[in-house]
């Protein structure tokens, strides 16, 4: 893998090199992303012949790509409260560059200033979203370690939907799914796991509560394992054990006919927003436009919301590789509501079209 690293970090420099400087990495996920792995607060330092990851401790062992990268020279900072940023700075300038492209849309202002004061005669220019548009279409390995973390979502939401769900709380069917992610090989939860029942299912981002599952609810789950630093989601709802009632079979089926809508339009070169607005037509012309998320979609990596967002206003067109969700949703106030979200890849039509990674059943399923 050191020469996939190599390579990102030559991608930077070049951006850089008209500028007669280097660039300072200091998001965690795009120094993930360059150096294959930092302990946190560290900072990559891309200069014009050598890349130093500074440190604030020392890199504990770790398996895998979450190492990072051994070919790049490690710097580790005295323990005296330096800033890594502007140690950066101050090796950026006794390597005599005469500029230095920062993540402005990162550092703090206060960072800034300090980078600033303590090497005046270093001019300080703005990288911008560089890596996050590098970040955007994935590699195979990349993409492998997504397909063992849907892997590891899919296992850990199968062997929930197996035990009895009545009368257990929200909280606790969110700590159950996260400890089985765990049992199953991930780092940990891509993010805080949702689970919502009654009235509050449906919610986009439901923080889970001591409200217990009953007879006939709406249950909502969202889950999602880390693997390797790399992040996938998946959101189902279910029936609690009873028959369906009508109202939820049209609702159900409603938004899983927006939801293939959407995944049917995946395909290198669709516009972002015909993603959206593909499922969108559909809730909208039912009479739920009004509640609707922003979006009905984003990109998935090393964050679990990263480039491309799949909303009506979006500027740009899908590649071949990028890794997207595609989420609709419903919520009824006061009595519930659906969402159903899968991780898929974007592929060719010769390769077989959208690769679905999380592949639970989206059958109406009552527990």
């Amino acid at each position: 893998m050191a020469e996939v690293f190599a390579a990102r970090r030559d991608r930077v420099r070049e951006r850089c090199a008209g500028d007669g400087g280097g660039a300072l990495i200091s998001r965690p996920a795009n120094v993930r992303y360059l150096a294959g792995g930092a302990p946190p607060g560290a900072v990559l330092l891309i200069g014009p012949a050598e890349d130093v990851l500074l440190s604030p401790a020392t890199p504990a062992p770790a398996n895998g790509t979450a190492r990072p990268d051994d070919t790049l020279r490690l710097t580790v900072l005295p323990d005296d409260g330096v800033d890594p940023a502007v140690a950066a700075a101050g090796l950026a300038r006794l390597a005599e560059a005469e500029s230095l492209a920062v993540e402005e849309h990162h550092l703090t202002v206060a960072r800034h200033r300090a980078m600033r004061s303590a090497v005046p005669r270093l001019r300080l220019t703005d990288v911008g979203l560089a890596v996050e548009r590098q970040r955007i279409v994935k590699d195979e390995e990349e993409i492998a370690c997504l397909r063992i973390a849907a892997e590891i979502t899919d296992q850990a939401l199968g062997e929930l939907l197996e035990s009895i769900l009545v009368g257990r709380t929200e909280r606790h069917l969110a700590l159950e799914l996260e400890r089985r992610l765990v049992d199953h090989g991930a780092d940990g939860p891509a993010f805080p796991t949702s689970v919502a029942t009654g009235p509050d299912s449906g919610r986009r981002g439901h923080r889970p509560t001591d409200r217990r599952v009953e007879e006939g609810d709406f249950l909502t789950v969202c889950v999602g394992a880390d693997y390797r630093g790399y992040r996938c989601e998946i959101g189902r709802t279910f029936v609690i054990g009873t028959t369906p009632a009508d109202w939820q079979i049209e609702l159900y089926d409603l938004v899983f006919a927006a939801q293939r809508a959407a995944r049917e339009t995946l395909r290198p070169g669709i516009a972002y927003r015909e993603v959206d607005l593909a499922a969108r037509r559909i809730l909208d012309g039912a009479g739920h436009g009004a509640g609707l998320a922003p979006l009905t979609g984003h990109g998935v990596g090393l964050e679990i919301d990263e480039d491309p967002q799949l909303t009506p206003a979006a500027m740009g067109k899908l590649d071949a590789c990028v890794p997207v969700t595609v989420e609709p949703g419903v919520h009824l106030p006061g009595r519930g509501g659906v969402r159903i979200d899968d991780t898929l890849v974007v592929r060719q039509e010769a390769d077989g079209g959208p690769e679905l990674l999380t592949i639970t059943t989206k059958e109406l399923l009552a527990l």
